[in-house]
């Protein structure tokens, strides 16, 4: 109902200010009534979106509330299952189960550790040694890549007294000068 009344509203405004614009100069007095019923049609119109936004912001704090309400209900149920499961539950109980537990496998480690572990045959090897042999090996490694590395060779012709685009200007300086000679 509101949003039709709002319909009809802006239709009413839109027509008196039609009629503002058509008396114009030429009628004072209607084109001022005219701009009177529109101010109070917009006065209306102001009220009954306000009164909508009002009905909007109700009609979302009821579908919060619902929301809140229903989220509340389960967790009213999640918690009584919380309780249910816990009722067999002795913390003593499960403090020496984890103790147990925490045990054997430090038992299985100290086995695994036995069983993974060879034994000293003289097999143990220093690794700051096996370090330094790995290092000289690379390093041959690279010196011998860089013998193979061929650089180029140097040029065996003398490089000219001056730089080509200063003999290519002089030349073309001769060449003026010639053809400044033939022109007069």
């Amino acid at each position: 109902m509101l949003s039709k009344k709002q319909e009809y509203l802006e239709t009413r405004i839109e027509r008196e200010l039609a009629i503002a614009r058509q008396h114009g100069t030429k009628n004072k007095r209607a084109a001022l009534q005219a701009l009177k019923r529109k101010k109070r049609y917009e006065k209306q119109l102001t009220q009954i979106d306000g009164t909508l936004s009002t009905i909007e912001f109700q009609r979302e704090a009821l579908e919060n509330s619902h929301t809140n309400t229903e989220v509340l209900k389960n967790m009213g149920y999640a918690a009584q299952a919380m309780k249910k499961v816990h009722e067999n539950m002795d913390l003593n109980k499960i403090d020496d189960l984890m103790q147990d537990i925490t045990e054997q496998q430090d038992v299985a480690q100290e086995i695994s550790d036995a069983i993974s572990n060879r034994a000293g045959f003289g097999d143990e090897f220093d690794e700051d040694e096996l370090m330094a042999e790995l290092e000289e090996l690379e390093q041959e490694e690279l010196n011998k890549g860089m013998r193979d590395v061929r650089l180029p060779s140097v040029p065996s012709t003398s490089l000219p007294s001056r730089p080509a685009s200063t003999r290519k200007r002089a030349e073309d300086e001769d060449e003026m000068k010639k053809l400044a000679a033939w022109a007069s």
